[in-house]
């Protein structure tokens, strides 16, 4: 992390605050998804640090895949929906669990969960380690499990990037607001 992001932020949840939160969502999910394989699609980038973390917690059986969609494209607020990549794998008749950072305003989730079902997936479920604390979510959908609640402030560190940076800390941190 760069020095002049360190002076503007604080630490908002440690590594052991995420690790109890991943926790906390792998055994939900070890039980919703028991006796059935599950085909994990990781939304790139910011889910890869979280992804991660959840298949080593997970007791069920698993494929894994990724796909890439942004609205924010090294932003600090979201614009229209670009698809840079699909999963590979065919998603028809199978269940599905996305995974990813952030829920924010909510229209990137909502669009990959849309996107699974017209693949004919058989099952859609959702898993964020954030969901952010507003009343600007664009859309009715909300994820299946979310580990942490954060307030409605510029959040990066595990997978979130603040200016395509940072995505490597082992912690979230938050810009402090500024005067």
């Amino acid at each position: 992390m760069s020095r002049a992001l360190a002076d503007r932020s604080t630490r908002l949840y440690d590594r052991q605050q995420i690790s109890e939160a991943l926790d906390r969502i792998a055994e939900n999910l070890n039980r919703r998804c028991a006796g059935q394989e599950w085909l994990v699609l990781c939304v790139m980038n910011g889910g890869l640090m979280v992804t991660s973390e959840l298949l080593q917690r997970f007791s069920f059986d698993v494929r894994l895949d990724h796909l890439k969609v942004s609205r924010y494209h090294e932003q600090t607020s979201g614009r229209e929906l670009v698809w840079y990549s699909h999963p590979a794998e065919s998603l028809r008749g199978r269940h599905i669990l996305l995974i990813d950072d952030i829920f924010d305003e909510g229209a990137t989730l909502a669009a990959i969960h849309d996107y699974c079902l017209e693949a004919g997936a058989a099952t859609v479920l959702s898993a964020v380690l954030v969901q952010k604390d507003h009343d600007r979510v664009l859309t009715t959908y909300r994820p299946d499990e979310v580990g942490l609640i954060c307030p409605d402030v510029y959040i990066f560190g595990f997978g979130m990037d603040a200016a395509g940076l940072s995505r490597n800390l082992p912690e979230i941190r938050q810009l402090r607001q500024t005067d």
